[in-house]
């Protein structure tokens, strides 16, 4: 189950990546008047999106996970 554990990592770490980037855009849009609102959007959404992404990745990986448990019992 050593590959599982490996997803699962890579996914937390994927996650706390894109809660960092979008952390950071929006201390950028609050504190500075002169922020780039367009490009802080950009980079919320896409934060939010790889966000997604990696709950999915988690998701499937759970869902492969019961039915190996599955197929074993």
């Amino acid at each position: 189950m050593a590959p599982m554990n490996s997803i699962v990592s890579i996914a937390t770490a994927g996650l706390n990546a894109s809660t960092a980037r979008f952390d950071a855009s929006a201390k950028r849009v609050a504190q500075d008047p002169h922020a780039d609102l367009p490009a802080e959007l950009v980079t919320q959404k896409t934060a939010s999106l790889d966000f997604e992404a990696n709950i999915a990745v988690m998701k499937t990986a759970n869902k492969m996970a019961k039915s190996v448990l599955d197929i074993l019992v």
